[in-house]
């Protein structure tokens, strides 16, 4: 009995063992086989599954281009950064460590909840833009999950407010949103590229696997700017500004052969580098979208439609007696004084209102007109800067002869600085007008007949009298060099009429006289430092530009006196020639 039933004990061991080991070799089998199906029969479905969970395609950021004055010094630059981003979904599990996530990101705990609770569907929502790429780290280095950093690129302007007005800025997708930025964004702007990686559980990249798309960087601007003359022309009117107590300023400065703008300044000024002076009160660029009423500036574009009629010269008569004129029940008495009969150049240089008045109402109006736009007045300079204003110019068949005769001395028109520059780029130009050009000109640019070279001369010789002694432009003259412009002073119109006690004082002309290479137009709104006129206010500030300009461009003087060329000579250096 004992043996048989060791016998039964043995056999049951036996069949156990023999039941464990072919239920070993099954699962085995089983599992070599499903092995074998998953490796041959799903090998392209596993592979896809888990490149979706590892790999990903990510963007490859291109900078933007540069923008250089037009000897090369930056003026606009990329700089790269780093943009902190999650995916809410990975992110959640981790909600614990959001006072942590928020103290690397200097963000506020409760603001980056809601970021991240309130798009739990999406995989990408940016949580930080543009930090230093070694403050960035810091947030991967924590191992948060679903954190990841995205190489991104912020503008830089070196130059800061000096060039705020004309280049502009970007917003934080690096897309152009005033000046020149925006102007030539599509010059500027690069284009993305695409790259497939192999990303961590973390979301760091381990591993590129293939170049989808390559970037391509955007491409480099040379503005016409020189930023020598831009910071010169900016410190002038910033001080012109807080010594007269004014409330803006404008300056432009031109090239005569090329028509590029080479400074253009505004107060209040703005730096693009701080967003936070981001107001369109002062990122405006005034030069080109403010206009206003030139008052006696645009006295000598009326004198060359009465020169170009063939009815007057320069020494032509006028009598301005006895001071004052009547038209239509409106008086005009701006003369300081009763001039009697003067010559049309004493009536720029003494800027007569009743003189200019008489001309411009014995012009015919069309002509009178026509000679005005063609100078650019009430019509665009073609320098495609955003938000440019085209000036007011009405047509001639609405005036009125008051309205005539106030036209003649700046008002019932409007201009803007750089319209204004141009035309008295004109004169400059011995009577051609070329379009006004932001970037530098490497080819030589179309010009326009305005006026013939015998009238530009006779204006270059009256303009030049109006900065001499004798002339309301006496401080814009510059030792050594021949001056040419003109001053102008306007009331400013408000609510109920204009105003006898709110100013605007312009300066607009061109130097060297013998060979003319730079012109201005220097506008003062609202001096309020006991000074005014034009006079007094906007050509000094001419002056001490232009003189700067000349000097730093090594453009030669024209009005050396006699024994500095005698000197020049007997020292074997070359002659300029003298100014008689």
């Amino acid at each position: 009995m004992d043996h048989r039933r060791k016998m039964q004990a043995f056999d049951w061991r036996r069949w156990r063992t023999l039941l464990l080991l072919v239920g070993v070799i099954s699962a085995g089998i089983a599992l070599e086989s499903r092995v074998f199906y998953l490796q041959v029969f799903k090998k392209d479905f596993l592979s896809a599954q888990g490149n979706n969970r590892h790999v990903r395609t990510v963007q490859i950021s291109a900078h933007r281009g540069s923008i250089t004055d037009r000897n090369g010094e930056p003026l606009g630059v990329s700089t790269p950064v780093d943009s902190i981003w999650a995916n809410p979904q990975e992110l959640k599990p981790a909600m614990s460590r959001l006072d942590e996530l928020a103290n690397i990101l200097d963000l506020d705990e409760d603001w980056l909840a809601r970021r991240i609770t309130s798009n739990p569907e999406r995989e990408f929502v940016y949580l930080r833009r543009h930090m230093r790429p070694d403050h960035a780290t810091r947030a991967l280095q924590a191992g948060i999950p679903g954190i990841a950093t995205q190489r991104e690129y912020r503008r830089y302007y070196p130059a800061g407010e000096v060039v705020g007005h004309l280049v502009g800025f970007t917003n934080i997708d690096d897309v152009g949103q005033e000046g020149l930025e925006y102007e030539f964004d599509y010059w500027l702007r690069g284009e993305t590229g695409a790259k497939r990686v192999i990303k961590d559980r973390l979301g760091r990249v381990i591993e590129d696997v293939e170049l989808v798309t390559p970037s391509r960087p955007g491409k480099t601007l040379r503005a016409s700017l020189d930023l020598r003359v831009q910071y010169l022309a900016y410190r002038e009117l910033k001080k012109a500004i807080t010594e007269n107590q004014a409330l803006s300023g404008s300056v432009v400065v031109l090239d005569v052969e090329t028509g590029e703008v080479l400074a253009m300044v505004n107060q209040p000024s703005y730096n693009p580098n701080d967003r936070a002076q981001f107001d369109a009160s002062r990122y405006r660029n005034r030069a080109v979208t403010d206009i206003f009423e030139p008052g006696s500036s645009i006295k000598p574009f009326v004198v060359a439609a009465a020169l170009e009629s063939g009815r007057y010269e320069s020494n032509s008569l006028i009598d301005t007696s006895p001071g004052y004129l009547s038209i239509g029940g409106r008086m005009i008495t701006q003369d300081t004084n009763n001039l009697g009969e003067i010559d049309v150049t004493t009536i720029l240089a003494k800027s007569s209102n009743v003189g200019v008045a008489k001309l411009a109402l014995d012009l015919d109006q069309q002509n009178l007109w026509s000679t005005l736009s063609s100078f650019g007045i009430g019509r665009l300079t073609d320098s495609g800067f955003p938000g440019e204003s085209a000036g007011v110019l009405n047509d001639p068949q609405h005036w009125r002869p008051v309205g005539q005769a106030t036209l003649a001395y700046g008002y019932g028109l409007s201009v803007t600085s750089l319209q204004l520059a141009q035309a008295y780029s004109v004169i400059a130009a011995d009577g051609l007008r070329r379009p006004v050009s932001m970037i530098r000109v490497e080819e030589p640019p179309s010009t326009e007949r305005v006026i013939s070279i015998e009238t530009a001369h006779a204006l270059k010789s009256m303009l030049e009298t109006a900065v001499s002694s004798i002339g309301t432009g006496q401080r814009a003259a510059i030792n050594h060099f021949r001056v040419a412009g003109k001053t102008g002073t306007a009331w400013k119109s408000g609510v109920g009429g204009y105003s006898k006690d709110k100013y605007l004082a312009v300066f607009g002309g061109f130097a060297p006289v013998a060979n003319p290479k730079l012109v201005a137009v220097v506008v003062i709104n609202e001096p309020r430092g006991g000074a005014y006129y034009g006079g007094d206010v906007a050509a000094p500030v001419f002056s001490q530009i232009i003189s700067g300009a000349l000097r730093l461009l090594a453009i030669s003087p024209d009005a050396l006196p006699e024994q500095v060329i005698t000197s020049l000579a007997s020292a074997g250096m070359p002659q300029v020639e003298a100014d008689q």
